[in-house]
């Protein structure tokens, strides 16, 4: 790793404690994490808001949307963002409290209930929910919900560790004979990882892995191709930009989640990061907000935001400890 060389510098617009304000005049789930990484108020004061999360907002509606055999929308998983998966991965975005009692319901309703039955290979039917799937990408997802809400994933993170490719990272197509990783793949895989060793201390065999798959991120610049050095322009699989921020980012990568993920697991600063860092610093608008830029088709839950092109909350929020993070005076 690359050490020794300052991180980018910013200068906080004038106007920041007004965006603080504005985030602040929101949903529980968005201020208890401003309370947390912006203005550092006291552990007692942001317990109290986070138990809110599972009471009041979007967080309570997310959960009076599950159906008496745990799953939401009838499913462990569809293409929409309206299924078992997609509304426990917004919960834990949200963060929820895996203690709290809203969550241990809604949580163990999902272990006991739900299956994937109709939901992926035929063969996985019988599964239960925080057994997972086939494909690296969804089980990711599934092994981030259960790490961070309590289910035993050991199993799943085991076959994820095992599925990590030769250049160090994931693809959902290595089973098609695909050699080389996906950025979408990986960040999946990458933050189930993490919130593994979050919840249960640290393997070495996770850690390393996890080492790898953070490698191949840097190598890239987190935008970039190995071979040429040129920007990834648009993702292969759907088409949309890297460099174009979305919440909820579901399994599409994205330069902010990239960051996020290494924010979030504590690494060094590391100079291979400027650019993506200088790319998030230029999104802030003249009022110290970043626009929701795009979103990807499906079904929402419940809106969290204002919509594509408004200032967005949540990419405000997640730009903010980013940039705050990685000058150091941002809370880990």
């Amino acid at each position: 790793m690359r050490t020794g060389i300052d991180p980018p510098k910013w200068h906080a617009p004038a106007a920041e404690s007004q965006v603080i304000q504005w985030l602040l005049d929101s949903d529980p789930s968005i201020r208890w994490q401003v309370m947390r990484d912006l203005i550092a108020s006291s552990p007692e004061q942001v317990a109290a808001e986070r138990a809110r999360v599972g009471t009041e907002g979007a967080g309570a509606r997310l959960l009076a949307l599950q159906a008496a055999d745990g799953r939401w929308s009838g499913a462990a998983w569809n293409r929409g963002w309206n299924s078992t998966m997609h509304v426990l991965m917004l919960l834990r975005d949200m963060g929820l409290d895996p203690a709290s009692e809203p969550a241990r319901r809604a949580t163990e309703l999902v272990r006991d209930r739900v299956t994937w039955k109709g939901c992926g290979p035929r063969e996985c039917d019988a599964n239960a929910f925080f057994d997972g799937e086939v494909e690296p990408c969804i089980n990711g997802q599934v092994a981030a919900v259960g790490a961070y809400f309590g289910p035993d994933v050991r199993r799943l993170v085991a076959r994820l560790v095992a599925e990590q490719l030769p250049d160090g990272g994931w693809n959902c197509e290595a089973a098609n004979g695909s050699i080389r990783s996906s950025f979408n793949t990986t960040i999946c895989v990458l933050e189930a990882l993490h919130a593994f060793e979050r919840a249960a201390g640290r393997s070495q065999e996770v850690f390393e892995a996890r080492l790898r798959g953070q490698e191949y991120l840097l190598e890239r610049r987190l935008f970039r191709r190995r071979s040429t050095g040129e920007v990834i322009e648009r993702d292969r699989k759907g088409g949309f930009e890297w460099t174009r921020f979305a919440f909820p980012t579901w399994w599409h990568y994205d330069v902010l989640r990239g960051l996020e993920y290494l924010r979030s697991a504590g690494i060094p600063y590391d100079d291979r990061m400027a650019e993506a860092i200088e790319l998030v610093a230029s999104k802030r608008d003249a009022d110290g907000r970043w626009p929701l830029e795009t979103s990807y088709p499906g079904v929402m839950p419940v809106e969290i935001d204002q919509g594509v092109g408004q200032p967005s909350r949540w990419n405000t929020l997640r730009a903010l400890r980013v940039l705050n993070w990685f000058r150091g005076t941002g809370v880990p």
